[in-house]
């Protein structure tokens, strides 16, 4: 590209967990801007790829973040804060509320980043996240241009008003057994095996990043999100490592099912080789029929895992981010989040979609439920055609009951859905839900993962009572 003077940030620009900062004083050191959007699983890979960049060029590149909503709610500066925190993000952000930086930059796609050398000159413009080796080489060669930071410079800035130390950070999985709650806590890389009041029995993972096999007492896993138990096994969709895991309930040993830590494009076939095999950000999972469904939010398609046979294939999906219908990968979905199996079909959560699907498992065809595409949303409840979500990120159903739970994170609020042709309706909770993701079912329960609020909640469904779980170890 040509190179050009990088304008200055736009002025009345607030930072979320920085004092306010411009491009000017950045002088001498590269600058990764990058312009992101907090919902974007895309633009969560992205600035982990930064994350890993500025550590190894520490106190030359300083990464700066420009978040641009999409959805209504995160027009709230610290419901966008919380979303990023989500990805593990501390980088000095600043929140384009009305898409000024966006337009003084010409930026038309997350994510974008623009690498600005030492002078102010913008030397390079990545758009999307398939050139990660390329951002690689760039951000190599500008730093090797810059001499040595001196000791003062070394020292990686410090968040202003960090998330509170609590039990959980940003916990987002849940599964409920007859005896037993599964939480995928996040924020610290494990998973809890708890009783339904809240008492932690086992932790599977070191609370450290990594990707690491073995006894429960030495694995380790990196972002953990969707969960599902079968009989005496619980599959993880270990997000930041782009892996399916698997914890033997009886031994406490976890092993990787497919998944090499790296996110990649994945290939059909029988995988013979479980660390030769890529993901692209699993976040969900369901069990049916012997096979574990993956919904790959970095390639917005349905995957399986057959159990008996090890064989990966792909269901649903074309790759594109869309709300479209259709068979097999004619259809298209946008950033799957959440799943749910009844019998033949499996409910998709479409995240940035808004939207809920169905697909079935016979013939692989896709229909929409709710949505009618990714920059429709709202809060609207009633019949399906006029009803709106707003980046719904949850859903639970009852294989006795024709009703689907959905955790409707743009609202804050916990929704049903009648199958079969019912409505859509909102339940009366006595207050807001701050970020729901994960629901689970059991016995007259829907467990909430409330992660932005470092929760795990219990909703009656007989009484209506809502009820906070104390995770206490």
């Amino acid at each position: 590209m040509n190179a050009t003077t990088a304008p200055e940030l736009p002025q009345g620009l607030p930072w979320l967990n920085a004092p306010s900062g411009s491009l000017l004083e950045q002088r001498g050191r590269i600058v990764a801007l990058a312009f992101v959007n907090a919902a974007s699983a895309w633009c969560g890979q992205r600035l982990n790829e930064l994350a890993t960049l500025q550590a190894r060029h520490l106190g030359r590149l300083q990464t700066l973040v420009v978040n641009v909503p999409r959805f209504d709610s995160e027009r709230d500066p610290q419901a966008a804060l919380k979303r990023l925190r989500r990805h593990g993000i501390g980088f000095p952000i600043a929140h384009d509320a009305n898409w000024a930086a966006w337009q003084a930059f010409g930026i038309e796609a997350w994510p974008t980043v623009l690498l600005i050398d030492g002078e102010g000159i913008i030397r390079h413009r990545l758009v999307g996240v398939d050139n990660g080796a390329e951002l690689d080489r760039s951000v190599s060669a500008l730093c090797e241009t810059l001499a040595r930071p001196i000791d003062d410079d070394l020292r990686s800035p410090r968040e202003s008003h960090p998330e509170p130390r609590l039990a959980l950070r940003f916990p987002t999985g849940v599964a409920a057994t007859a005896e037993r709650l599964f939480v995928a806590d996040s924020g610290h890389h494990r998973i809890l095996e708890c009783t339904h009041s809240g008492r932690v029995l086992r932790q599977f993972g070191l609370a450290a990043a990594d990707l690491i096999d073995g006894d429960h007492t030495h694995t380790a896993f990196r972002n953990p999100h969707g969960l599902v138990a079968v009989r005496e096994s619980l599959y993880v969709a270990d997000t930041g490592n782009h892996a399916l895991r698997r914890i033997h309930l009886a031994t406490g040993a976890v092993d990787t099912l497919c998944g090499n830590g790296r996110a990649g494009e994945p290939v059909e076939g029988v995988v013979g080789q479980p660390r030769g095999v890529a993901l692209n950000q699993p976040l969900a999972l369901a069990a049916s029929n012997n096979q574990i469904h993956i919904a790959m939010g970095g390639d917005n398609r349905i995957w399986s895992y057959d159990l008996a046979t090890r064989e990966l294939s792909a269901r649903a999906g074309s790759g594109q981010l869309e709300v479209r219908d259709g068979s097999g990968p004619m259809a298209a979905f946008a950033q799957p989040a959440a799943l749910a199996a009844v019998h033949q079909t499996l409910y998709v959560c479409d995240a940035l979609g808004s939207a809920i699907r169905s697909l079935h498992l016979r013939t692989g065809v896709v229909q929409t439920l709710i949505g009618q595409g990714p920059w429709v949303f709202g809060a609207e409840d009633g019949p399906r055609e006029s009803a709106r979500l707003q980046h719904p990120q949850g859903i639970a159903v009852s294989t006795d009951a024709p009703q689907m739970w959905i955790a409707d994170s743009g609202n804050g609020s916990l929704r049903t859905l009648r199958l079969g042709g019912g409505e859509l309706t909102s339940v009366a909770l006595p207050r807001p839900l701050h970020g729901p993701t994960g629901l689970a079912l059991s016995e007259g329960t829907v467990w909430i993962a409330e992660t932005d609020a470092h929760a795990v909640l219990r909703y009656d469904i007989a009484s209506g009572e809502l009820s906070h779980v104390p995770i206490d170890e």
